[in-house]
């Protein structure tokens, strides 16, 4: 009896120090579910995206995550890369609308995601977009690829 509750106590921290791990370098202040908006994300609930993580809140929103992958639904690949740049796991290097280099100073917010652009025009056009709209023209996998996003490999 006593040597399972050590075993227990060993196990659980082991488990805890390899979820720690895990997230380490991911901040996760202030960010939220892709599923839930309303929920904090947590650090030992999360699925493998783009060579990165997204975080839930839950053990049932990664299933519901992947689903709407596979169905391609647009509104949630763009919830989900913009949790990876906030995350500060994908980093961009140039303009979602033109492909031109990124610059400093034209960041734009959109889900906790900075987004940069090539110029004042480019950012005036993304200030102009509200809601889902504006989430999926910034963040969606059509900009996330034409701006050039990748998830840093350490």
């Amino acid at each position: 009896m006593k040597a399972r509750a050590i075993l227990f106590g060993v196990a659980s921290v082991a488990l805890l120090s390899l979820t720690v791990y895990a997230a380490e370098g991911i901040k996760l202040d202030g960010i939220k579910c892709v599923m839930n908006p309303k929920a904090a994300a947590k650090a030992d609930k999360s699925s493998e995206y783009k060579g990165g993580k997204v975080f839930f809140c839950c053990a049932n929103c990664p299933k519901g995550f992947a689903k709407k992958i596979a169905a391609k639904d647009k509104l949630t690949a763009a919830k989900g890369n913009a949790q990876l740049v906030a995350t500060g796991q994908a980093k961009q290097s140039k303009c979602v609308f033109s492909g031109g280099p990124a610059k400093d100073g034209t960041e734009v917010a959109v889900a906790g995601a900075k987004i940069k652009f090539c110029c004042n025009n480019c950012q005036a056009k993304a200030k102009k977009l509200e809601g889902d709209e504006k989430l999926i023209a910034l963040i969606g996998d059509a900009a996330y690829e034409k701006g050039g996003f990748k998830v840093k490999q350490d």
